[in-house]
């Protein structure tokens, strides 16, 4: 499923492509939690030199997404899912306050894509391959933080919700459909398109709270 929600990769600088991009790798724990993470191979398989590899692994490390050793090297950070109550507590604040600003914002270019989403939305099918699904998660909430047009509220929102990711793949074998979770963008996407922000705001806070309810419900 295609999307216009990132910005197109040529526009980037090379440290934020490979940012972009193992960030992504270890949100979906295609780089497994603990896997050492080795800047030479992962520069040529990019195409980039190691510099702005080196850059992302120090961002990534601000995320807590990789760990660095003297000595011993970078490694992907396990996943801790006893930290889904400390994560689902700050996203409870965070993530209505965004939905509000979302639905305040005029902006007819963000409000464009976010009719794009909406109806793509109510298109997605089941068969469609779970990590798709997630994938497509992801990029409505990254587009949903942008929407909020507050990049002090955007940023840690981003970082919060790759680690909530990660546990949703750790136990991602465990839980019915997926898709269920995911349709209930569409009504937040329609109250942030509307202008209502109070709707906005409590579906937003109703949405984390299922989300956490449905990993504790496949540990």
């Amino acid at each position: 499923m295609s999307t216009q929600i990132d910005i197109a990769p040529g526009s980037l600088s090379l440290a934020e492509q490979a940012y972009r991009t193992i960030r992504d790798r270890l949100i979906m724990l295609d780089i497994a939690p603990g896997e050492p993470i080795n800047e030479g191979r992962i520069a040529e398989e990019l195409g980039f030199g190691r510099t702005p590899v080196r850059e992302a692994l120090k961002r990534l490390e601000t995320d807590h997404l990789v760990a660095s050793f003297p000595r011993r090297g970078t490694f992907a950070t396990t996943v801790d899912i006893t930290e889904l109550a400390a994560i689902s507590e700050v996203r409870q604040l965070l993530e209505p306050l965004a939905a509000r600003k979302a639905a305040l914002n005029t902006n007819e270019s963000i409000r464009a894509e976010l009719r794009e989403v909406a109806e793509s939305l109510l298109s997605l099918d089941g068969a469609r391959a779970r990590r798709e699904l997630m994938e497509y998660d992801l990029e409505v909430h990254r587009l949903i933080y942008r929407a909020a047009g507050n990049h002090h509220l955007q940023e840690p929102l981003i970082r919060l919700d790759n680690l909530a990711t990660r546990i949703w793949c750790m136990v991602l074998d465990r839980l019915p459909a997926v898709e269920e979770h995911i349709v209930e963008h569409h009504r937040l996407i329609q109250a942030i398109l509307d202008g209502d922000a109070d709707r906005a705001e409590a579906l937003a806070a109703d949405h984390v709270s299922h989300f956490e309810d449905m990993v504790r419900a496949a540990l």
